[in-house]
């Protein structure tokens, strides 16, 4: 059972020593209390403990103050968070239609281009057909202005002639 509060054989000791410290302190604060100085010592604890507890009710109200100083920074922090998001959320959509826009813009010029470039072969293809058709109508000018400048001779034609068999043949052998 000694065991249990304090261990061992050393317990004892420590008791005996320290009772007679607090008997000298039982002593000493009974002769103070029983001196006439005693309610003047009391009356200035009781300043003392109002004056704490006006700093403590002081600092209570600070600590709330300081919660609600919080509270409000964060709700102006958390609007301006939103704000900035709803900016560069605009900021960013109208590059991209910006983007989107020159994309079509870069697409167009292309077809434009392709277009154009598609109408000057064509031009270039018609205008070398008509100088083919022209070049060729002019040799046949010059080929009647020659046959025709000869001595006074009618130019000659010579027309080919194919010869083809015909035979006939009876109905009874193939009938």
């Amino acid at each position: 059972m000694h065991r249990r509060f304090g261990g061992g054989r050393h317990a004892g000791r420590r008791i005996s020593a320290a009772l007679p410290l607090c008997l000298v302190a039982i002593v000493i604060g009974g002769c103070g209390s029983s001196s006439g100085s005693g309610s003047a010592h009391e009356a200035a604890p009781s300043a003392e403990a109002i004056e704490r507890s006006e700093q403590t009710e002081q600092k209570k109200e600070e600590a709330s103050e300081l919660v609600r100083d919080r509270e409000v920074l964060s709700a102006v922090e958390g609007k301006k968070r939103e704000e900035t998001g709803e900016e560069n959320a605009k900021r960013k959509e109208a590059a991209a239609a910006a983007r989107a826009k020159k994309r079509v813009e870069q697409a167009e010029k292309q077809v434009q281009e392709k277009e154009q470039v598609a109408e000057e072969k064509l031009k270039e293809r018609e205008a070398t057909a008509t100088k083919q058709r022209e070049a060729a109508n002019g040799k046949k000018k010059q080929v009647k202005r020659k046959s025709t400048s000869g001595a006074g001779t009618k130019p000659t034609t010579t027309k080919t002639t194919k010869t083809t068999m015909t035979t006939t043949t009876s109905p009874k052998a193939h009938g």
